[in-house]
């Protein structure tokens, strides 16, 4: 089977069309059309074997991932999925894994309502490469760049759960029972928090997708924006193993956590609020303020200098 018939045969009619899409597969190139009084926001990631996803790992679960990542940075960016494109390369042509993996991919595409529009197979190691685009209204984006002084730091969800799952997959760790199905969720089906982009158009001066740990997440929020910050460890949104342990670094310094880290006015604690209460799953929990300089980490008495923390980098 060649790339032509494998696209043809598993990758020709995934996910719904925004109404936007003038061409899709099939040429050489894609056409849509940007809806007037919208921006087109594009992103791109890309998994690779043995490195974002452990081998064993189910196709099934690869493709969810491999949407999941690049729909939190349309999260994050307040913008909503339109289309996305794929770049996937194989070692070898593998039907069974093949349809498992388009299979989960359309089921993914059609849960977030976005369209495959393009893209490109090759042999290779395994690796899956996606550019998303996503509208958001003319001027609604959220940046990095706009934290002030005062801000209430946020940030969504449960952090350090991914993290567990993969040192334990690694023998580092003994999870109990009652977590490991949680935590091997939230490695493999990461939840990109799409329902917070509105209320981040509204509300947050800048947000970040957390995908390489919060603290070096964070950080890219305060150069952008020429600020500093101080947050609390026991602020942290954790499960109980992580308090029990005292294992917090999983929470701040490893990654694939994909939730969003935001920064927002404190004349809005009360939308804050209200959006906790209706959105228990997607809560923000507070865990800090931006400030005028400086990075700092509150344990207990002491304060922990986090300006030479850095997150995941893959060439460090």
């Amino acid at each position: 089977m060649n790339e032509f018939a494998i696209i043809e045969q598993y990758f020709s009619n995934i996910g719904q069309d925004c109404g936007c899409t003038v061409l899709g597969i099939g040429d050489d190139a894609a056409v849509v059309e940007v809806p007037p009084g919208q921006q087109l926001v594009v992103a791109l990631d890309t998994l690779v074997g043995g490195i974002h996803f452990p081998d064993n790992t189910r196709p099934a679960d690869i493709a969810y991932k491999a949407l999941a990542v690049n729909l939190s940075d349309l999260a994050a960016m307040g913008a909503t999925p339109a289309w996305f494109q794929m770049s996937l390369t194989l070692a070898d042509v593998d039907t069974h894994w093949l349809s498992q993996f388009a299979n989960g991919l359309k089921q993914t595409a059609d849960t977030f309502r976005l369209q495959l529009i393009g893209g490109d197979t090759c042999r290779g190691a395994l690796s899956i490469s996606i550019q998303i685009a996503g509208l958001v209204p003319v001027g609604k984006y959220v940046t990095r760049g706009g934290a002030a002084p005062g801000d209430i730091i946020l940030v969504s969800g449960e952090l350090g759960n991914a993290a567990l799952w993969l040192a334990q997959l690694r023998g580092e760790i003994e999870l109990p029972q009652s977590l490991r199905a949680k935590c091997a969720l939230a490695l493999n089906r990461p939840q990109p928090r799409l329902e917070l982009a509105s209320f981040l158009r509204e509300f947050a001066s800048a947000a970040i997708d957390i995908s390489d740990g919060l603290v070096g997440d964070l950080k890219h929020i305060l150069d952008a924006s020429k600020s500093g910050a101080r947050i609390a460890q026991i602020a942290l949104p954790v499960n109980s193993w992580i308090e029990q342990q005292n294992a917090y670094h999983y929470a701040l310094d490893a990654g694939d956590d994909y939730e969003i880290c935001c920064t927002v006015p404190p004349a809005h604690r009360g939308e804050i609020e209200t959006w906790n209460r209706e959105h228990p799953e997607s809560r923000l929990a507070p865990i800090g303020e931006i400030t005028e300089s400086g990075y700092h980490l509150r344990v207990g008495e002491q304060s922990i200098d986090l300006d030479g923390h850095k997150g995941y980098r893959h060439f460090d």
